[in-house]
């Protein structure tokens, strides 16, 4: 049994955001059907380098568990393909521009009106509503426009973004619990609703406790670089040898870090005592821990930090963070056999589910892959499927 078993997705998405979606469904066991434009496909199928054979390794990072059918909308044929598969689909995930669809009658209102049962998702930059609801928005610059670039980075110099596409991936995480509540809504109500997910909306509801301490205090917050606004010590230090993180987040644990470091007398200044105190006087204090840092090695401190349970961890490289054995105990990283590429590895789904376990059920699929499989399942025949491929609607 599959968490999401029986459960029917179509998804016409491009890029990471959308596909995303799409792709935790299909990890939850839904039956996703990626529609691409034939010949091309999705875009990051040529985001290399690098490569896996002749695909690049960006599709495979948001397109497992699913099957690939190649449509042209723009012909008749196979806008009523299209059709034929919403009929019976729950989901329908997009994220072209607003209003983007409308012209093949395939936006929200056309479709509810249809599919009543219909789950919708949109993807878009800013959402269906407000004065910049046309605008493009792309990562990178709704890192920018969205703040978190203003909060991270060394305290002097350029602001930084992150260095992953977080924008986009968070935006695939809120539309995938909004698929999953608007799904346990129409098993209670029979109908379907538009789930609508704004680039720029799941920026500003991740920056969570910095917005909220300037909603409270109206102080703009500023860059720390490494170091955390509320805790302290809680950033990176340099180590006899390298760096590692210190994550202090209670007044006892810094209280066992101060005396397993033969700093007793940071702790016996009452100042220092309080998490208040240590960030309030944090100028004070913070040079005095560096230089303790640095007397020993980064493998003695992260030792000695875990006899005592006091976090602190390794700044790893992606490499070794793959090879860690905990995420290989976890299954993060899995050797699947794709159809063209023979074994590949690819990351894992996150979600551990004890009854209905998360899993990869099938590898990103090749460009048009189950066209035939999936027309067939319709009714078509092979002398209409080659009909379809000649002129090219497929």
């Amino acid at each position: 049994m599959k968490a999401l078993e029986g459960i029917k997705v179509i998804d016409m998405s491009r890029i990471l955001a959308g596909p995303y979606v799409g792709m935790m469904l299909g990890d939850y066991g839904a039956d996703v059907i990626k529609i691409e434009q034939p010949k091309s496909g999705d875009g990051t199928r040529k985001w290399g380098p690098p490569w896996v054979g002749e695909q690049a390794s960006y599709f495979f990072s948001a397109n497992r568990n699913k099957k690939s059918l190649t449509l042209d909308l723009k012909h008749e044929a196979g806008l009523k393909i299209l059709h034929q598969l919403l009929d019976t689909a729950d989901v329908f995930i997009e994220n072209f521009k607003v209003g983007g669809l409308t012209k093949y009658g395939l936006d929200y209102a056309s479709l509810q009106e249809k599919y009543p049962r219909l789950i919708y998702v949109s993807i878009t930059g800013y959402g269906q509503t407000g004065p910049d609801k046309h605008q493009p928005g792309y990562d990178a610059m709704i890192q920018a426009q969205g703040g978190i670039m203003s909060i991270t980075g060394p305290e002097e110099g350029m602001p930084h973004k992150v260095g992953v596409a977080v924008v986009d991936v968070t935006a695939g995480l809120y539309a995938t619990t909004g698929v999953l509540a608007a799904l346990n809504h129409r098993h209670a109500t029979g109908k379907g609703q538009h789930v609508d997910v704004a680039l720029l909306d799941s920026q500003v509801g991740w920056l969570v406790n910095i917005a909220q301490n300037f909603l409270a205090n109206g102080q703009t917050p500023g860059r720390y670089g490494n170091a955390h606004p509320s805790l302290v010590p809680y950033e990176t230090f340099e180590t006899a040898d390298g760096h590692i993180v210190l994550a202090i987040g209670s007044d006892d644990q810094y209280r066992k870090f101060c005396i397993m470091a033969g700093r007793p007398d940071l702790w016996d200044d009452e100042r220092f005592q309080t998490n208040h105190g240590r960030v309030s006087l944090r100028e004070e204090l913070l040079p005095q821990i560096r230089t303790l840092m640095t007397t020993r090695s980064s493998e003695d401190w992260l030792t000695a930090c875990s006899e005592i349970t006091v976090p602190a961890g390794p700044i790893n490289t992606i490499d070794q963070v793959l090879e860690m054995p905990q995420v290989k105990a976890r299954d993060m990283v899995q050797t699947i056999e794709h159809t063209n590429e023979g074994d590949i590895k690819i990351l894992g789904p996150v979600p551990k589910l004890s009854d209905t376990p998360t899993k990869i059920f099938l590898p990103p699929p090749s460009l048009s892959e189950h066209t035939d499989e999936i027309l067939q399942s319709l009714g078509y025949t092979s002398d209409e499927i080659e009909k379809f491929k000649t002129e090219e609607i497929v």
